[in-house]
């Protein structure tokens, strides 16, 4: 639930629906992130931190989210050589982060360190691979030299990821089922791209409902702009909560 120790809580198994969503404070100043948590506080367990907040309001925002008790998942991708890689997984573990992200792109010594970093912490993270940006079609894959699709690009990474320790990846609606099927339960799949029914889908190319999502396999939903942009972001996340545990409710039905 809220706070470090949650992370256990991101599984495939008894999940809740707070469990399940998480807000990404994609906004340009540590202000309107901080309105934002207000709001939020009671409502979500789970804030993403990326590229733009983390580059503004730096380590702080991560120790001031923790401290009013959400889990931060931190979203930065990490991508450099393996001595690299490890050294900025330790430093986020310090801060408290519980989920965070490396490009599964960075080959099986990349991943193999920052597993291992990251187990050698005294509260480990848990690690997701981010396999093909959800913004990335065929025609863009094979603009940098990727002939093949999205969907066998990111199986190929996903394998790479999970052998080489990582818990789970970042990855499209589109590769749920085949993921879940070739990966099994206990590999965490979390799920960007998620957009509610009316929905404008910005730049997203590949995006789903959190009800498809959720019964297609993911363990967790990444949202971002039709909770923060939303008149009132925090009735925003009660609906998608409401829906996500509707479609956790079905599963336990069929099963």
């Amino acid at each position: 639930m809220p706070g470090h120790d949650s992370t256990s809580s991101i599984s495939p198994h008894r999940r809740q629906p707070e469990d399940c969503l998480i807000v990404a404070l994609d906004v340009p100043t540590l202000a309107e992130a901080r309105v934002l948590a207000d709001q939020l506080r009671g409502v979500c367990h789970w804030v993403k931190v990326g590229l733009e907040l983390y580059l503004v309001a730096g380590s702080s925002v991560i120790e001031e989210l923790t401290r009013q008790g959400f889990s931060v998942f931190l979203d930065l991708k990490f991508h450099d050589i393996p001595n690299t890689v490890a050294a900025a997984v330790r430093s986020a573990a310090s801060l408290g982060v519980s989920l965070l992200t490396v490009h599964a792109a960075g080959g099986p010594a990349m991943l193999t360190a920052a597993a291992a970093a990251a187990a050698a912490t005294p509260n480990p993270p848990r690690l997701l691979a981010v396999t093909v940006l959800t913004s990335m079609d065929s025609t863009q894959l094979s603009a940098i030299g990727i002939a093949t699709s999205p969907a066998a690009q990111v199986l190929r990474l996903a394998q790479t990821a999970v052998a080489s320790g990582i818990h789970g990846l970042v990855c499209s609606a589109e590769e749920l089922i085949e993921l879940r099927q070739a990966l099994g339960s206990r590999v965490q799949l979390v799920t960007p791209g998620i957009r509610p029914v009316g929905s404008h889908l910005g730049d997203q190319k590949r995006i789903a409902t959190p009800s498809a999502a959720i019964q297609a396999g993911a363990t967790a939903l990444v949202v971002g702009r039709p909770i923060t942009r939303a008149t009132d972001p925090a009735q925003a996340a009660h609906a998608i909560l409401q829906e996500i545990g509707a479609a956790l409710d079905l599963q336990t039905q069929i099963k």
